[in-house]
């Protein structure tokens, strides 16, 4: 899955037939591991992102930008002063390291022309994006790295640039196929083909590796020490193909993907490993392959990490909520026996005549039950039988009061943690920092986070989800709990059609009649979007419960985004994305 040096060659072409000459307009740092280059040209504008994510280091135009921070960071506003209006000179690549300089033509402060070169390393957990002025000196770093993180390669304002240093494997670029031959079989005899590949050569990813070995062995798994002749001949011949393919920079963008639709796997070469295990795809350019395979991935860590506080808060909350409902109903279970304490009390007050002080027990017949079967009752001996009486008495009418209370703490708990279930549902499908804003939000309101000091502006509601099904109908999808209220209680007419999923926490769903009856294709796919805007996302035949709007009505005094609704209808659907984008209304 790592983007190696021979494709990050094809990214280098892809950046210079297309940006070469332009100019950088904007600059933005939407996190501490991107940045994003608005660059124009006289007749086109592109997005360049540059990514020093572990898990997905990269560098291409993207179509999808990442939602920048109200504040810039230190690094953009440097970058922005030095940099904006800039223009992109040239893209660089040292052999196939996985490294591209970008250079600029920019102005310094004095109106001298000077190049300034902002290096991607695309490294893996060592990835950086590292600035460097016109003499060669680092003016900053995304990531700085200094003598206690490394003792090898400092990257520090005011030092030298230096490369990471090089590996020692040939070059597809410099050397020939017959020098790669020999270098391989020079590793050890029980190396695994495409592991020799890997160790060998610079630039290859373990894919490329694999596919090599693949193509060589007709799919057999083969080691150094078990090539024959006419392997290694197959061996020179794919070798041979795949650096020209190199040299030339004339691959083309495939991408592996699963049978669920996920994507597995990429490079620049036809992919025939993995056979009926993964569909193989071509796409249109090295670009749009790394937004397809990483976009979605990114989205959801980026979200994942600005959410952390919130996860953080929601998770305790819910852990304290589910030990204090198991408490209760522990000692509602003791407060099973208290008519046992009445009927106690009740036989000893029916027989005081016959009881005196100083008894262990009393044995007496229960007039309550059929036959009157005599019945022990235990006994303080230090108080009178009356005494003894009260005591049942009292012991009863707390039982009592403790069941009536702790049944209506129970229910209130049980309550406020299906509310904190639907928060952890709307925060698993944020999108955007503006969703996260109204969830912080919210949860403000509701007493678990603490107000800011000072005026807050609060952020602008986001408008629902926007969708419209095959036969024109509009639907509508609320965001989180406060836009589910809003929609449903006040923004959908009586007659609309409302769609929630059965007992699974979800988003309100509104089929926008406007005085029309709704049809059979429009209640279908409105019910699909409730079931893919909830939990049930994942699931086969959700059901989802569906009434007109006049049906629904909020309790007082209820969470955000609970209702009751009476005359309803269930489906139960399978949802499907595809459909989920299909409906979406652009803009």
């Amino acid at each position: 899955m790592a983007l190696d040096g021979a494709f990050l060659h094809h990214i280098r072409r892809e950046l210079e037939e297309n940006a070469l000459e332009a100019r950088v307009e904007k600059i933005y740092q939407p996190n501490k591991e991107e940045m994003v280059l608005l660059l124009r040209t006289r007749t086109d504008h592109f997005k360049l992102l540059i990514s020093a994510r572990a898990n997905s280091a990269r560098i291409h135009f993207t179509r999808f930008v990442p939602e920048n921070p109200p504040q810039p960071p230190m690094l953009c506003m440097l970058m922005r002063k030095r940099l904006q209006g800039a223009r992109l000179a040239a893209v660089e690549q040292p052999g196939l390291e996985r490294v591209l300089r970008l250079c600029f033509d920019a102005v310094n402060e004095l109106g001298d022309r000077i190049t300034l070169s902002l290096y991607a390393e695309i490294m893996g957990r060592y990835s950086n994006i590292v600035f460097v002025d016109e003499k060669g000196k680092i003016i900053d770093a995304l990531k700085r790295v200094d003598a206690d993180m490394s003792s090898e390669r400092l990257v520090l304002p005011g030092l030298s640039y230096q490369l990471p240093p090089p590996q020692d494997k040939l070059c597809a670029l410099e050397a020939s196929p017959a020098e790669a031959g020999d270098r391989i079989r020079a590793c050890p005899e029980g190396t695994a083909l495409d592991k020799a590949i890997l160790n060998s050569l610079q630039g290859f990813s373990p894919i490329a590796a694999r596919e090599l070995a693949y193509l060589t062995g007709h799919g057999a798994e083969l080691k150094v020490g078990q090539m024959s002749e006419e392997h290694w001949l197959r061996l020179a011949f794919f070798l041979d193909r795949t650096f020209t393919t190199i040299r030339q920079a004339s691959g083309t963008p495939h991408m592996a993907v699963k049978p669920d639709g996920k994507p597995l796997d990429f490079t620049y070469l036809p992919i025939e490993q993995y056979g009926l295990a993964a569909i193989v795809r071509r796409q249109d350019s090295f670009s749009e392959l790394l937004d397809a395979f990483y976009d979605e991935r990114d989205r959801q860590d980026r979200m994942r990490v600005r959410s952390q506080d919130l996860l953080r808060l929601l998770t305790n909350t819910s852990e304290r909520l589910t030990n204090k409902i198991n408490k209760q109903r522990a000692e509602l279970e003791q407060c099973a026996r208290r008519e046992e304490l009445r009927l106690y009390g009740e036989l000893i007050s029916a027989n005081l005549y016959r009881l005196e002080k100083g008894q262990a027990s009393a044995e007496v017949e229960n007039f309550y039950e059929e036959g009157m079967p005599r019945v022990s009752v235990p006994m303080d001996p230090l108080l009178t039988p009356t005494q003894n009486a009260q005591k049942y008495f009292k012991e009863y009418r707390k039982a009592r009061t403790a069941e009536e209370k702790l049944t209506e703490q129970i229910a209130h708990a049980e309550e406020e943690l299906a509310y904190l279930d639907s928060v952890f549902e709307e925060l698993s499908r944020a999108e955007t920092e503006r969703d996260l804003s109204e969830i912080r939000q919210e949860l403000m309101e509701q007493g678990y986070v603490r107000a800011p000091r000072g005026r807050q502006k609060p952020a602008a509601a986001a408008a629902p989800l926007k969708f419209r099904s095959s036969d024109g109908f509009p639907i509508l999808v609320g965001r989180n709990n406060r836009q589910n209220d809003r929609l449903t209680m006040k923004q959908a007419s009586n007659n609309d059609v409302w769609f929630h999923t059965k007992n699974i926490p979800g988003s309100h769903t509104i089929l926008v009649t406007e005085g029309r009856a709704p049809t059979e294709t429009a209640l279908r796919e409105a019910a699909l979007l409730a079931a893919w805007h909830s939990r049930g996302r994942e699931s086969s035949q959700v059901p989802v419960d569906y009434t007109q709007v006049r049906n629904v009505s909020k309790p007082n005094g209820a969470k955000p985004g609970m209702v009751i609704y009476v005359s309803y209808n269930t489906v139960y659907v399978t949802p499907e994305k595809d459909l989920a984008e299909r409906l979406a209304e652009k803009g």
